[in-house]
């Protein structure tokens, strides 16, 4: 595995932004060059710590899951090797194996999220009004239970450091229109709906996820930054659904729980930690089930 990158420094390209994970450079002014980083971010703050190796990781599984969802929404890959981009080897190095250089896209500020089962905030919400944003469900239903049918449950995109807002499928028409809003949706479930038959196979359920779309120069849906990674997903063995289920537990998963739980427990002058910046410091064994979780992920998929 690559030694870890925090953060990327290509200087023969104009910096375009600094996300959560990804540092994006200008191509052109038709193409970006999107790096992974190995940073991590829990409750929309980024960690000091780095994984190492989560960058190039995550880029296998998103490439992956763009070559498997491939006809049901076109991508904003531009199936030119990211290396082409830069000109030093120093530079070729640094983003080998964790970047992809995709075309520049007009982004849509909602996040599409889609839930199988009943998690996270979805289940918090739940609790006080049988509902996710605005969707009703159910009455009964337990932390971690799969749903009747996916939901389609959008946020609207904050900035760095700010936290996605959950908002109702009648806000996004106010956003972008009845036409896409609708279009989304339906992009959305689908590509969640073959996803999730997909990774059952491999032994893992994808409880919910996050589609990040934009549009072209022709005014084209078109899916777009990542896709299906443990950094956008929550990924549970199927193995180890059950049992928790029933105990009203949160399955293990292969997505970055281990950090948040790890936060939820940890103490600063005897009080929890806020969830605002600076963040802990990560222990070593948290960094390391971490990174070998993603590791995991990937490996199951492709084996």
């Amino acid at each position: 595995m690559t030694s870890a990158l925090h953060t990327s420094s290509i200087s023969s390209l104009p910096l375009l932004a600094r996300g959560k994970v990804r540092d994006n450079y200008a191509v052109g002014d038709d193409r970006i060059l999107m790096v992974a980083s190995d940073r991590i971010s829990a409750f929309d703050v980024i960690m000091g710590e780095p994984i190492p190796g989560k960058g190039v990781l995550l880029t296998q599984m998103a490439l992956f899951w763009f070559d498997k969802l491939g006809g049901i929404c076109p991508n904003h890959l531009t199936g030119d090797a990211p290396e082409s981009a830069v000109s030093s080897a120093e530079e070729k190095a640094q983003i080998q194996g964790r970047s992809m250089l995709v075309k520049r896209l007009k982004p849509i500020a909602i996040e599409a999220v889609v839930r199988g089962y009943l998690a996270g905030s979805g289940w918090k919400e739940y609790q006080e009004s049988q509902s996710v944003c605005g969707v009703p469900l159910p009455a009964g239903l337990s932390n971690a239970a799969r749903l009747p049918e996916p939901i389609y449950t959008p946020a609207a995109k904050a900035e760095v450091g700010e936290h996605d807002e959950n908002i109702s499928f009648e806000k996004t028409v106010e956003i972008v229109g009845p036409e896409l809003a609708n279009q989304i949706r339906e992009i959305s479930i689908a590509l969640y709906k073959k996803a999730a038959e997909f990774a059952q196979t491999k032994g893992m359920i994808i409880a919910d996820t996050k589609f990040e779309f934009g549009l072209d120069a022709d005014g084209t849906l078109t899916l777009m930054d990542e896709v299906l990674t443990p950094d956008s997903s929550r990924y549970w063995p199927i193995e180890g659904y059950e049992a928790a289920f029933r105990a009203g537990d949160n399955p293990p998963s292969y997505d970055k729980q281990f950090v948040r739980d790890w936060l939820e427990q940890v103490r600063i002058n005897g009080q929890p930690w806020g969830k605002t910046p600076p963040a802990p410091r990560l222990p070593r064994e948290v960094i390391d089930n971490t990174a070998a979780k993603y590791r995991e992920a990937l490996e199951r998929l492709q084996g």
